[in-house]
């Protein structure tokens, strides 16, 4: 008899109701990030992984707005890839979604999970944001996967790039590849990118208009020898706190980004 007691999860709702998201209470939750990368995602057909969905807030997000895409939710935690499962049903999107548990960064156990090498035309994913050592990390597992990378990843070569040389792997040729990261991790996500992808956009995210960018958002064209563009920023919130219309807009559903 397994003595384990279930963790506790919530239901709540994004992008002003349209999204039902079943999550952990005291793991990783999802919020900006993911409702931002979703936004920036387009109107996509074909297959779209959510490389790290945790409970797939992300993918679920493009999904309800890209109908002729078809959703894989791709997360190393098998908790996180049950609740996507459990999202996916309660979302009415199991027609053209499912979720698997890999760890991407093994080729092996990305082919045992089913995901075949050039077979997404999209690629959402919001990566964790730091190094082992840098930050202090979460008690809770799942928290703690979801920010800090495995510290055997950084032995050889930069966590970053070993994770954009599996999305690399997992894109069709021509395909694309949306992510957020740290705005002061840019030269980290130039490096991990150089040589994979080109045609990249990026756009800084402010939390208000005289503060230093906290985020970017990034897209970019596997095999492309595109230049860089660097865009307009995106500002969240005015000088009161209250969300900017445009940002108001993107978190109700109502409005995408333009990558």
């Amino acid at each position: 008899m397994s003595c384990r007691v279930a963790e506790a999860v919530t239901t709540d709702a994004l992008l002003g109701g349209r999204l039902q998201l079943r999550q952990s209470a005291s793991g990783h939750r999802a919020g900006t990030d993911a409702v931002l990368l979703a936004a920036a995602g387009g109107d996509p057909s074909g297959l779209v992984m959510d490389i790290g969905s945790g409970s797939g807030a992300a993918g679920l997000a493009l999904a309800l707005r890209a109908r002729e895409a078809r959703l894989c939710c791709v997360d190393i935690d098998a908790a996180s890839v049950a609740l996507a499962r459990e999202n996916i049903a309660l979302n009415g999107l199991a027609s053209r979604a499912d979720a698997a548990a890999a760890d991407i960064l093994s080729a092996r156990a990305r082919k045992a999970a089913g995901l075949a090498d050039a077979s997404a035309a999209l690629i959402l994913t919001n990566p964790p944001f730091y190094e082992p050592g840098r930050v202090r990390v979460s008690p809770h597992a799942g928290r703690a996967r979801a920010h800090v990378g495995a510290a055997d990843s950084f032995s050889d070569e930069a966590f970053l790039s070993k994770w954009m040389r599996a999305c690399a792997a997992l894109l069709a040729p021509g395909g694309r590849l949306v992510t957020i990261h740290r705005a002061d991790a840019l030269e980290g996500l130039l490096a991990a990118l150089a040589g994979r992808f080109g045609g990249l956009r990026l756009l800084p995210v402010h939390p208000r208009a005289d503060e230093p960018a906290i985020r970017l958002l990034a897209a970019a064209v596997k095999g492309s020898r595109a230049p860089l563009v660097l865009l307009p920023p995106l500002i969240l919130h005015e000088a009161d706190g209250r969300f900017t219309a445009r940002a108001e807009a993107v978190h109700r559903g109502e409005a995408e980004i333009a990558l």
